[in-house]
């Protein structure tokens, strides 16, 4: 499932005519970049939930075939947050699926990471990397066995610990976590369904990712998100 809803507040006035997925990198939206590595990695049958100006990401897309892939897509007349989206069209998912922000461009190396998924089989998989500056983001962190001890998100600078490393906006799920998701209702993976998971002791496993992120939910971010493009030294994927 690829989280496409969000309205970009932050990046208006860009998104008041462009949905945050359709921001342009190199003359494509970077939404293409995200079906384009999904694709790459073997994922060809997707969701994509929708709420601000849906119609241009329906219309760009249509049912995905130009890209080798199917696409249906989930309108949501009110956001769900992260988990809500995924509990809406929970009927989708009757195997393990990959869940990505649709905000974050990255190169990441998707097949090794479902692989690690599938034999580890925990219910869940968070992908993870390094970032200087977290406080804007979630951190996590691991014990000696690459399961995930503690979580939280937008920490302030007296939590950041040593060792963290940043929610990379990627994770791998058996359906099983769907019966932990409230239907009808917004709830967010980081602050509702994980943390309740590890209060009860459950193992969620935290997997560094092999790649580069550039996130775009900010001008500034965005900003440099273009600069790395354009110089070569984030390798589209």
């Amino acid at each position: 499932m690829v989280l496409a809803a969000g309205r970009g507040s932050r990046l208006r006035p860009l998104t008041d005519h462009t949905p945050k997925p359709m921001i342009p990198f190199a003359g494509k939206p970077l939404l293409e970049y995200i079906i384009q590595l999904l694709a790459q990695h073997g994922f060809d049958q997707m969701v994509i939930n929708l709420n601000h100006l849906p119609e241009v990401i329906q219309n760009h897309f249509g049912d995905g075939k130009d890209w080798g892939v199917s696409i249906e897509y989930s309108l949501e007349d009110e956001l769900l947050g992260t988990a809500g989206a995924v509990r809406k069209v929970a009927d989708f998912f009757d195997e393990p699926f990959l869940v990505y922000y649709g905000d974050n461009l990255t190169n990441f190396d998707l097949s090794e990471f479902w692989a690690t998924h599938q034999r580890e089989n925990e219910i869940a998989s968070v992908g993870l990397l390094w970032m200087a500056d977290p406080t804007s983001r979630g951190i996590i962190g691991l014990d000696k066995n690459n399961r995930i001890n503690r979580c939280i998100e937008k920490p302030k600078p007296a939590q950041v610990f040593d060792d963290y490393l940043i929610n990379a906006g990627t994770y791998a799920m058996q359906p099983e976590i769907l019966e932990r998701i409230p239907s009808d209702t917004a709830s967010d993976f980081s602050q509702d369904i994980f943390t309740g998971l590890l209060a009860e002791g459950r193992p969620l496993l935290g997997h560094r990712m092999q790649g580069q992120l550039l996130s775009t939910d900010t001008p500034e971010r965005y900003q440099h998100a273009i600069e790395s493009v354009d110089s070569g030294s984030f390798t589209l994927p």
